[in-house]
Protein backbone atom coordinates (compact mmCIF):
# COMPACT_ATOMS: atom_id res chain seq x y z
CA UNK A 1 0.00 0.00 0.00
CA UNK A 2 1.34 3.26 -0.69
CA UNK A 3 2.05 6.03 1.79
CA UNK A 4 3.49 9.49 1.73
CA UNK A 5 6.44 8.45 0.61
CA UNK A 6 5.39 6.16 -2.07
CA UNK A 7 3.61 6.08 -4.95
CA UNK A 8 1.40 3.53 -7.11
CA UNK A 9 2.50 2.18 -10.05
CA UNK A 10 -1.12 2.78 -11.45
CA UNK A 11 -1.17 6.57 -10.13
CA UNK A 12 2.04 7.29 -11.59
CA UNK A 13 0.91 6.07 -14.45
CA UNK A 14 -1.91 8.63 -14.80
CA UNK A 15 0.92 11.09 -14.39
CA UNK A 16 3.34 10.22 -17.13
CA UNK A 17 2.51 12.08 -19.96
CA UNK A 18 1.51 15.08 -18.04
CA UNK A 19 2.80 18.74 -17.68
CA UNK A 20 2.92 17.48 -13.89
CA UNK A 21 4.26 14.40 -13.92
CA UNK A 22 7.46 14.03 -11.42
CA UNK A 23 11.08 13.44 -12.36
CA UNK A 24 11.47 9.75 -12.31
CA UNK A 25 14.91 8.22 -11.62
CA UNK A 26 16.11 5.23 -12.08
CA UNK A 27 18.35 3.37 -9.59
CA UNK A 28 18.58 -0.14 -10.78
CA UNK A 29 22.09 -2.14 -10.63
CA UNK A 30 23.75 -2.39 -13.45
CA UNK A 31 23.34 -6.02 -13.45
CA UNK A 32 19.36 -5.64 -13.20
CA UNK A 33 19.66 -3.19 -15.69
CA UNK A 34 21.39 -5.13 -18.08
CA UNK A 35 18.87 -8.15 -17.75
CA UNK A 36 16.04 -5.81 -19.15
CA UNK A 37 17.37 -2.54 -20.60
CA UNK A 38 14.31 -0.56 -20.90
CA UNK A 39 12.96 2.23 -19.18
CA UNK A 40 9.75 3.94 -17.15
CA UNK A 41 8.33 6.35 -19.44
CA UNK A 42 10.53 9.85 -19.25
CA UNK A 43 13.20 8.19 -16.94
CA UNK A 44 16.55 8.67 -16.61
CA UNK A 45 19.37 6.67 -14.91
CA UNK A 46 21.15 7.44 -11.97
CA UNK A 47 23.53 5.46 -9.74
CA UNK A 48 22.09 5.43 -5.66
CA UNK A 49 26.02 5.23 -5.23
CA UNK A 50 26.77 8.97 -6.50
CA UNK A 51 23.40 10.70 -5.33
CA UNK A 52 25.18 12.77 -3.17
CA UNK A 53 26.71 14.55 -6.87
CA UNK A 54 23.61 14.93 -8.48
CA UNK A 55 21.09 15.83 -6.09
CA UNK A 56 21.15 19.65 -7.11
CA UNK A 57 19.90 18.60 -10.45
CA UNK A 58 16.86 17.33 -8.83
CA UNK A 59 13.88 19.60 -9.37
CA UNK A 60 10.35 19.70 -8.54
CA UNK A 61 8.95 16.09 -7.22
CA UNK A 62 11.12 12.61 -7.63
CA UNK A 63 9.86 9.15 -8.35
CA UNK A 64 13.11 6.76 -7.54
CA UNK A 65 12.71 3.33 -9.15
CA UNK A 66 14.72 0.35 -8.48
CA UNK A 67 14.27 -3.52 -9.08
CA UNK A 68 11.75 -4.16 -6.97
CA UNK A 69 11.11 -0.63 -4.59
CA UNK A 70 13.50 -1.70 -1.97
CA UNK A 71 16.61 -0.97 -0.49
CA UNK A 72 18.22 1.06 -3.38
CA UNK A 73 15.02 3.12 -3.99
CA UNK A 74 14.14 4.08 0.05
CA UNK A 75 17.46 5.04 0.51
CA UNK A 76 17.95 7.16 -2.56
CA UNK A 77 14.69 8.67 -1.50
CA UNK A 78 15.37 9.12 1.87
CA UNK A 79 18.59 10.97 0.31
CA UNK A 80 16.68 13.15 -1.55
CA UNK A 81 14.41 14.19 1.41
CA UNK A 82 17.36 14.78 3.54
CA UNK A 83 18.26 17.57 0.90
CA UNK A 84 14.91 19.29 1.48
CA UNK A 85 13.59 17.67 -2.05
CA UNK A 86 10.35 15.94 -2.37
CA UNK A 87 10.78 12.11 -3.36
CA UNK A 88 9.05 9.33 -3.53
CA UNK A 89 9.58 5.27 -4.66
CA UNK A 90 7.57 3.26 -6.57
CA UNK A 91 5.71 0.74 -5.01
CA UNK A 92 7.28 -2.85 -6.25
CA UNK A 93 9.68 -1.11 -8.58
CA UNK A 94 10.84 -1.53 -12.45
CA UNK A 95 8.91 -5.15 -11.41
CA UNK A 96 5.51 -4.22 -10.83
CA UNK A 97 5.52 -1.51 -13.71
CA UNK A 98 6.78 -4.30 -15.73
CA UNK A 99 4.05 -6.77 -14.13
CA UNK A 100 1.52 -4.53 -15.13
CA UNK A 101 2.68 -4.39 -18.42
CA UNK A 102 2.74 -0.67 -19.23
CA UNK A 103 4.52 0.70 -21.96
CA UNK A 104 8.85 0.57 -21.06
CA UNK A 105 11.43 2.25 -23.65
CA UNK A 106 13.85 0.59 -25.16
CA UNK A 107 17.37 1.93 -23.68
CA UNK A 108 19.04 1.15 -27.25
CA UNK A 109 16.45 3.55 -29.44
CA UNK A 110 17.37 6.73 -27.38
CA UNK A 111 20.54 8.56 -29.03
CA UNK A 112 23.48 9.17 -26.43
CA UNK A 113 23.17 12.10 -23.57
CA UNK A 114 25.43 14.83 -23.85
CA UNK A 115 27.31 16.32 -20.86
CA UNK A 116 24.50 16.77 -18.57
CA UNK A 117 22.22 14.06 -19.74
CA UNK A 118 19.94 14.83 -22.07
CA UNK A 119 19.11 14.26 -26.05
CA UNK A 120 20.12 16.13 -28.39
CA UNK A 121 17.60 16.37 -31.21
CA UNK A 122 17.60 18.00 -34.96
CA UNK A 123 14.93 18.69 -37.95
CA UNK A 124 13.89 21.75 -39.75
CA UNK A 125 13.20 24.98 -39.00
CA UNK A 126 9.69 26.32 -39.32
CA UNK A 127 7.57 23.00 -37.90
CA UNK A 128 4.33 23.05 -38.54
CA UNK A 129 2.61 19.32 -36.99
CA UNK A 130 5.24 16.26 -37.28
CA UNK A 131 8.43 18.67 -35.91
CA UNK A 132 6.24 19.76 -32.91
CA UNK A 133 4.08 16.15 -31.81
CA UNK A 134 7.80 14.34 -32.14
CA UNK A 135 9.12 16.73 -29.87
CA UNK A 136 6.44 16.62 -27.80
CA UNK A 137 5.91 13.03 -27.52
CA UNK A 138 9.80 13.31 -26.61
CA UNK A 139 9.42 15.65 -23.78
CA UNK A 140 6.49 13.81 -22.14
CA UNK A 141 7.26 9.99 -22.59
CA UNK A 142 11.52 9.73 -23.38
CA UNK A 143 13.49 12.66 -22.07
CA UNK A 144 12.00 15.74 -20.35
CA UNK A 145 15.08 17.38 -20.79
CA UNK A 146 15.72 17.07 -24.40
CA UNK A 147 17.29 19.05 -26.81
CA UNK A 148 15.42 20.46 -30.02
CA UNK A 149 17.70 22.51 -32.67
CA UNK A 150 15.60 23.60 -35.85
CA UNK A 151 17.85 24.32 -38.91
CA UNK A 152 18.12 25.32 -42.49
CA UNK A 153 16.73 22.11 -44.30
CA UNK A 154 19.70 21.25 -46.29
CA UNK A 155 21.98 21.40 -43.10
CA UNK A 156 20.15 19.10 -40.55
CA UNK A 157 22.21 15.97 -41.13
CA UNK A 158 25.49 17.68 -40.74
CA UNK A 159 24.41 19.55 -37.67
CA UNK A 160 23.45 16.60 -36.28
CA UNK A 161 26.88 15.20 -36.82
CA UNK A 162 28.86 18.05 -35.56
CA UNK A 163 26.95 18.17 -32.66
CA UNK A 164 26.04 14.81 -32.01
CA UNK A 165 22.20 15.40 -32.46
CA UNK A 166 19.89 12.99 -33.84
CA UNK A 167 18.16 14.14 -37.23
CA UNK A 168 14.44 13.62 -37.46
CA UNK A 169 11.22 14.07 -39.79
CA UNK A 170 14.03 14.60 -43.08
CA UNK A 171 14.30 11.91 -45.62
CA UNK A 172 16.77 9.25 -44.94
CA UNK A 173 16.99 9.42 -41.53
CA UNK A 174 15.74 6.79 -38.70
CA UNK A 175 13.55 9.05 -37.28
CA UNK A 176 11.59 9.83 -40.66
CA UNK A 177 8.51 8.33 -42.29
CA UNK A 178 8.29 5.40 -43.20
CA UNK A 179 5.63 4.42 -46.07
CA UNK A 180 2.09 5.85 -44.80
CA UNK A 181 3.76 6.07 -41.38
CA UNK A 182 4.58 10.29 -40.48
CA UNK A 183 7.56 10.18 -37.83
CA UNK A 184 5.31 10.92 -34.99
CA UNK A 185 3.82 7.20 -35.44
CA UNK A 186 7.10 6.01 -36.24
CA UNK A 187 8.56 7.13 -32.65
CA UNK A 188 5.09 5.96 -31.04
CA UNK A 189 6.45 2.35 -32.06
CA UNK A 190 10.04 2.25 -31.94
CA UNK A 191 10.12 3.60 -28.46
CA UNK A 192 7.45 1.12 -27.27
CA UNK A 193 4.49 3.06 -26.68
CA UNK A 194 1.57 1.82 -28.86
CA UNK A 195 -0.98 2.90 -25.85
CA UNK A 196 -4.75 3.88 -26.79
CA UNK A 197 -4.39 7.33 -26.23
CA UNK A 198 -1.25 7.61 -28.33
CA UNK A 199 -2.63 5.62 -30.97
CA UNK A 200 -5.23 8.25 -31.48
CA UNK A 201 -3.14 11.00 -31.53
CA UNK A 202 -0.91 9.27 -33.79
CA UNK A 203 -3.75 8.71 -36.24
CA UNK A 204 -4.50 12.56 -35.89
CA UNK A 205 -1.09 14.13 -36.51
CA UNK A 206 -0.45 11.39 -39.75
CA UNK A 207 -3.84 12.58 -41.11
CA UNK A 208 -3.21 16.27 -40.65
CA UNK A 209 0.34 16.17 -41.60
CA UNK A 210 -0.32 14.15 -44.97
CA UNK A 211 -2.96 15.67 -45.84
CA UNK A 212 -5.11 12.97 -46.12
CA UNK A 213 -8.13 14.60 -43.38
CA UNK A 214 -10.69 11.98 -43.89
CA UNK A 215 -8.41 9.43 -41.46
CA UNK A 216 -9.40 11.29 -38.53
CA UNK A 217 -12.73 13.23 -37.77
CA UNK A 218 -10.16 15.73 -35.79
CA UNK A 219 -7.72 15.89 -37.59
CA UNK A 220 -8.54 19.07 -39.87
CA UNK A 221 -8.99 21.09 -36.40
CA UNK A 222 -5.41 19.76 -35.43
CA UNK A 223 -4.01 21.14 -38.85
CA UNK A 224 -5.85 24.69 -38.22
CA UNK A 225 -4.65 24.80 -35.23
CA UNK A 226 -1.03 23.92 -36.00
CA UNK A 227 -0.96 26.25 -39.01
CA UNK A 228 -2.30 28.91 -36.78
CA UNK A 229 0.81 28.73 -33.96
CA UNK A 230 3.29 29.08 -37.46
CA UNK A 231 1.34 32.40 -38.04
CA UNK A 232 1.56 33.25 -34.69
CA UNK A 233 5.40 32.85 -33.58
CA UNK A 234 8.49 33.74 -35.80
CA UNK A 235 10.69 31.84 -32.73
CA UNK A 236 10.54 27.95 -33.89
CA UNK A 237 11.28 27.71 -30.14
CA UNK A 238 8.65 29.14 -28.81
CA UNK A 239 6.20 28.03 -31.03
CA UNK A 240 7.47 24.37 -29.53
CA UNK A 241 6.32 25.64 -26.30
CA UNK A 242 3.14 26.36 -27.48
CA UNK A 243 2.45 23.33 -29.48
CA UNK A 244 3.72 21.34 -26.39
CA UNK A 245 0.29 22.58 -24.23
CA UNK A 246 -1.73 22.24 -27.60
CA UNK A 247 -0.67 18.38 -27.79
CA UNK A 248 -0.63 18.13 -24.01
CA UNK A 249 -4.69 19.26 -24.13
CA UNK A 250 -5.15 16.97 -27.64
CA UNK A 251 -3.29 13.72 -25.68
CA UNK A 252 -5.85 14.67 -22.45
CA UNK A 253 -9.24 14.08 -24.94
CA UNK A 254 -7.40 11.46 -26.55
CA UNK A 255 -6.98 9.81 -22.70
CA UNK A 256 -9.80 10.99 -20.86
CA UNK A 257 -12.62 12.66 -23.09
CA UNK A 258 -13.31 11.47 -26.02
CA UNK A 259 -16.55 10.14 -24.94
CA UNK A 260 -17.86 13.48 -23.31
CA UNK A 261 -20.16 15.67 -25.42
CA UNK A 262 -21.25 19.44 -25.27
CA UNK A 263 -24.31 21.43 -26.39
CA UNK A 264 -25.35 24.68 -25.72
CA UNK A 265 -27.74 24.55 -22.83
CA UNK A 266 -31.08 26.03 -23.16
CA UNK A 267 -32.48 27.54 -19.57
CA UNK A 268 -35.16 30.10 -21.09
CA UNK A 269 -38.83 29.52 -19.38
CA UNK A 270 -40.96 27.69 -21.42
CA UNK A 271 -43.88 30.41 -22.77
CA UNK A 272 -46.95 29.31 -21.49
CA UNK A 273 -49.86 28.55 -24.94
Amino acid sequence: MSSYTSISVEKLGRLIGTANAPMLIDVRTENDFKADPRLIPGSIRRSHERVAEWTSGVTGSAVIICQKGGKLAEGTAAWLRHEGLHAETLDGGFDEWKSAKLPLVPADKLPARDARGRTIWVTRSRPKIDRIACPWLIRRFVDPNAVFLFVTPSEVEEVGKRFGAAPFDIENVFWSHRGELCTFDVMIDEFGLAMPPLLRLGKMVRAADTGRLDLSPEAPGLLAASLGLSRMYDDDLAQLEAGIALYDAFYRWCRDATGETHNWPNHRAKVPA
